[in-house]
């Protein structure tokens, strides 16, 4: 019997986390900040009033990208596409990572590597929507201090500087 497992006997991404459900507490934490925490203003000021269908196609984005189910993937135009219409700031993808490593610092049971690299490239995604034709008058735009987050994954002792609480 061969001791290697086989692709189908270790779990993705999406399955370690423990699947759908946690990537839909993790969203739905992420748009609680949005919505109530006044250092994600103007990342909330681009959103429609109904944050309902961003919810759901946040949600249905991450699973897929976590190896889950991938309707999202295969209904049309690329997240990068999709954002390109936005007004998107250094300032306001940092706002967006910041939320998210919070999020996902947030979630408890979550192995802290996973969590970390889940911010991480979450945060490079966000940062590479950045809108670079807008011009630098722009690029200002969000609270002075969320470029701090740059570099902050969410099991960090930094995190808790950032999120509010410990981690």
């Amino acid at each position: 019997m061969n001791a290697a497992a086989s692709p189908q006997s270790v779990p993705n991404p999406y399955g370690r986390i423990g699947g759908e459900i946690v990537v839909r507490a993790i969203v739905d934490r992420f748009y609680d900040l949005v919505e109530q925490d006044s250092r994600f203003v103007a990342l909330r000021g681009i959103h429609a009033t109904d944050l309902g269908p961003v919810r759901h196609g946040l949600t249905r984005f991450i699973v897929g990208w976590l190896g889950g189910p991938r309707d999202w993937f295969e209904r049309g135009p690329c997240i990068m596409t999709l954002h390109r219409v936005f007004p998107v700031t250094p300032a306001l993808a940092d706002q967006w990572a910041t939320a998210m490593t919070c999020a996902i610092a947030g979630q408890d049971g979550l192995d802290p590597a996973m969590g970390d690299a889940m911010a991480q490239a979450l945060g490079h995604l966000a940062r590479g929507m950045i809108n670079l034709a807008l011009d630098a008058s722009q690029t200002d735009q969000g609270s002075p201090s969320s470029s701090s987050a740059s570099s902050v994954s969410p099991r960090t002792s930094s995190s808790s500087s950032i999120c509010g609480s410990p981690a």
